[in-house]
């Protein structure tokens, strides 16, 4: 901004002003010692009208000026010219005061430290006119209807007819599979069992269907099987030698009768003739006089104890058949473990195990015939198992195995 020149002494003498060099203005008009802007307003250093504001070119009079206003009129003139300042003076700060504001921080549309949040108020004004944006979802949703929604009606369908029991239950089977796959164990295990009193009958083997178990001392009651056969077919009875063996030979598990009689019947060959008249097809009798390694399944063990309990084509006489269970309803009291952990009703129950240990592994086979009845179903039961660590691990495993095949067997009957 220029310097302001003081004017010069008017040609009649006359004071030229105050005695800072400047023209006191009219009485009542007041003019501020200096144009201060407002607190907080920063001016430049040189001011600098915004676009669209137009000022004079010069803001000090002129010599020329001067010369061309004489006397009182010249003051006049000069005090008019002084005003023109005055007020120029406030239109340009009045323009730069509404320029600062505008571009002040808080006009910005750059939020300042502390004022994250603060937006414009053209932005407000706009934010509050616009809808709110939808929040962010990994699915889009539709639009929501206007029209109210309408539950459907339930749809009836026909009802299904109730299935038959057989429908509901799973078979026998898949029944006694599952409970014995559950029992866990060590070695190989097959389990059979079968209604007395109907034709319902399942098996399993944690192995496979086929496979064929050392009989140990279940043998022993087919060959007293296949020596009442004999006796039958020659119209004989037993001796008193043959009865006292076949005793000795059930209720304890006599070995030496056992290889008595196995002499008497001829062998394997023997108990081959006796197998093929009770049923048994998968039964091999063991070489030379080593009838406890004789191969069985429980499929064939399940066919002797039909022979031996059942009545209805049974090749066995009554009288045989009653006698084997009277024999097997009177073994020795620590020979009573086995399939007979299957027996609710404590109506007896008529058995036989086997227990061997093999020379070449010391493991163990452990097996279990007989008949049991179990809630008021007579159930043969057959449990074979080898490679058992102990003796007493395989006891435990067979009678867990009989009492789940019994259980789970009723279950699928019904």
């Amino acid at each position: 901004m220029s310097q302001e020149r003081s004017p010069d002494t008017s040609a009649d003498g006359g004071d030229s002003g105050d005695s800072e060099g400047g023209t006191a203005p009219p009485d009542g008009i007041t003019t501020p010692d200096r144009l201060v802007p407002p607190d907080g307003i920063t001016t430049p250093d040189r001011l600098v009208p915004p676009d669209g504001i137009t000022t004079p070119d010069r803001l000090v009079p002129s010599a020329d000026d001067d010369a061309q206003t004489p006397g009182s009129d010249g003051r006049e003139r000069l005090w008019s010219r002084q005003m023109v300042l005055s007020v120029s003076a406030l239109a340009v700060m009045a323009a730069l005061t509404l320029t600062t504001i505008v571009q002040s921080p808080a006009h910005s549309s750059t939020p300042g430290p502390g004022t994250e949040d603060a937006k414009p108020a053209a932005e407000l004004t706009q934010a509050a006119r616009a809808p709110a944006p939808a929040a962010e979802s990994p699915v889009s949703s539709p639009a929501p209807s206007r029209t109210p929604a309408t539950t459907p009606p339930p749809a009836t369908t026909p009802a299904a007819p109730s299935p038959s029991p057989s429908a509901t239950t799973a078979d026998p089977r898949t029944s006694l599979s599952r409970a014995v796959k559950d029992l866990g164990g060590s070695g190989t295990m097959s389990v059979g069992v079968a209604d007395l009193d109907g034709t319902a009958s399942a098996t399993y083997d944690s192995d496979r269907d086929d496979r064929a178990y050392d009989t140990a001392s279940i043998v022993k009651v087919d060959i007293l099987a296949t020596l009442l056969l004999r006796h039958q077919r020659r119209g004989t009875s037993l001796s008193a030698g043959e009865r006292n063996l076949a005793t000795s030979m059930i209720e304890v598990s006599d070995n030496d009768a056992a290889e008595e009689l196995w002499e008497t019947i001829g062998g394997a060959s023997g108990l081959a003739a006796g197998n093929a008249t009770l049923g048994l097809h998968h039964t091999v009798g063991g070489p030379g006089d080593l009838w406890g390694l004789t191969q069985t399944t429980a499929v064939d063990q399940l066919a002797l104890l039909r022979a031996v309990f059942g009545s209805s084509g049974s090749p066995l006489s009554a009288a045989s058949r009653s006698y084997v269970k009277s024999l097997m309803t009177s073994v020795s009291a620590g020979q009573r473990w086995g399939v007979s952990a299957a027996d609710s009703d404590g109506a007896g129950f008529a058995l036989k195990n086997g227990w061997l240990q093999r020379t070449a592994t010391g493991l163990w086979d452990i097996n279990s015939i007989g008949l049991v009845t179990y809630h008021g179903h007579r159930l043969l039961i057959c449990v074979l198992s080898s490679g058992q660590r102990s003796e007493q691990k395989g006891i435990d495993l067979v009678e867990d195995a009989a009492s789940a095949a019994a259980t789970s067997f009723v279950a699928g009957l019904s």
